[in-house]
């Protein structure tokens, strides 16, 4: 046992090639891997896993892995927040984190927990789409990203969203829950 997670082995990464440790939830981040290089037409350099990102709150701060990130048109336009259990409890966490890995807002942020998925709009929170069938294409993707502001996120809204994250996923983690470094 790896902390609550059942460790079966190891896995190789879809994306990276590296040698991940294979438990539940890291097939259900390999499965999206796939979906999203697969069926979505991203290619590899498109799409970063396991993106590290340091939230704060007050004195204390921590990082946290963003599940992936993808970019295109040279600017970060999807962010990708897995967690297994109910989708709508990790949109607010997940919209925060859309306005934290970039100076700007990252249009399209991914709420899912492997089987299901709920695609918001990063600037409004609101709900676009449903489904891992609906996640979008590069190219539906890139129009999105082409016909966006990336409106700038001001110092004091970064500081907020950083709280917002650390509550969701620092202070509500489960104690035994290795991916998070506590600073």
């Amino acid at each position: 046992m790896n902390g609550h997670h059942l460790v079966l082995g190891d896995l190789t990464d879809y994306i990276t090639g590296e040698t991940l440790t294979d438990t539940h939830d890291e097939r259900y981040r390999q499965a999206l891997a796939r979906l999203l290089i697969k069926q979505k037409g991203y290619d590899r350099k498109d799409v970063q896993p396991r993106q590290p990102l340091i939230v704060r709150a007050g004195d204390c701060r921590a990082i946290i892995t963003i599940d992936f990130v993808v970019t295109v048109v040279d600017r970060l336009a999807m962010v990708i927040k897995y967690g297994p259990g109910s989708i709508v409890t990790r949109h607010r966490p997940a919209l925060a984190v859309s306005r934290l890995l970039a100076p700007y807002q990252i249009p399209v942020t991914v709420a899912t927990n492997g089987e299901d998925a709920d695609i918001l709009d990063g600037a409004t929170g609101r709900l676009i789409d449903h489904g891992l069938a609906n996640l979008p294409e590069k190219s539906d993707l890139k129009e999105i990203a082409e016909c966006f502001s990336f409106e700038p996120i001001s110092p004091e809204r970064a500081q907020m969203e950083s709280r917002v994250v650390y509550a969701y996923e620092v202070d509500g983690s489960c104690p035994c829950d290795e991916s998070i470094c506590r600073l």
